[in-house]
């Protein structure tokens, strides 16, 4: 029977590089796909790996919808036996509920791949609902390592060289912003996270560049305003 699995975990986990072989070994079986995604680091139209791989994809726009898309393959005598959907988080809810109906009417595989949560340690309601629907959730044995050599749990925004947990939910990484800066992406557990203390910040609390601090002294959690805390 069709499955609808979702592969997920932080960056650099492996998740496109995983898409790009499932999508190598179907088709090598004489399975036909379609290859959809959306926001990547790449560009428009484009699967991509940090490993350097890449394969031109379709990219998902919020109006697309994934139901009229692959039964207007069919009719035109098209065969679709699978999907592979990269960057699901950035899905909108209804898209996800497509694809499901997909898996349930017309036995299509689908194989999302996408990051469960944001910088803010929220759920991307693509993520959630794909949680919510799926057959299966894979979280990828490949793991992410923070700066200090544990597991990377949590994605962190960092602009200019500062973390930040405040912002608007997709911006994409690896650009320059006349408003808010260079935006990049770092892994870290959640200690560090919760401490706001990236590899930058890391180094510049250290008294020797040769080594990282550990000591939790050097890592103080920040100061919440008593307005942010609530009554």
């Amino acid at each position: 029977m069709a499955e609808l699995v979702f592969f997920s975990g932080t960056m650099d986990c492996g998740k496109s590089t995983l898409a790009l072989q499932m999508d190598h070994n179907h088709a090598a079986r004489g399975r036909r796909g379609l290859i959809f995604t959306k926001h990547d680091r790449a560009g428009e139209s484009v699967l991509s790996s940090r490993l350097g791989l890449s394969t031109s994809a379709l990219e998902v726009e919020d109006d697309l919808d994934f139901w009229d898309a692959i039964v207007g393959q069919a009719t035109n005598g098209l065969r679709v036996d699978y999907l592979i959907c990269d960057e699901a988080q950035f899905y909108t809810p209804e898209q996800v509920e497509q694809l499901a109906r997909l898996v349930d009417e017309m036995g299509v595989d689908v194989y999302a791949f996408g990051i469960t949560a944001d910088f803010r340690t929220a759920l991307f309601p693509g993520s959630r609902r794909m949680i919510e629907l799926a057959d299966r959730v894979q979280v990828l044995q490949v793991e992410a390592l923070c700066w200090c050599g544990q597991r990377a749990t949590h994605n962190a925004r960092v602009i200019d060289g500062v973390m930040v947990v405040e912002g608007e939910q997709v911006v994409v990484g690896d650009t320059a912003s006349t408003v808010a800066g260079v935006v990049e992406y770092e892994v870290l557990c959640r200690r560090h996270y919760m401490r706001r203390m990236t590899s930058a910040a890391a180094r510049a609390a250290s008294p020797s560049a040769e080594v990282l601090p550990f000591d939790l002294d050097l890592c103080p959690l920040p100061v919440v305003p008593s307005s942010a805390r609530g009554a």
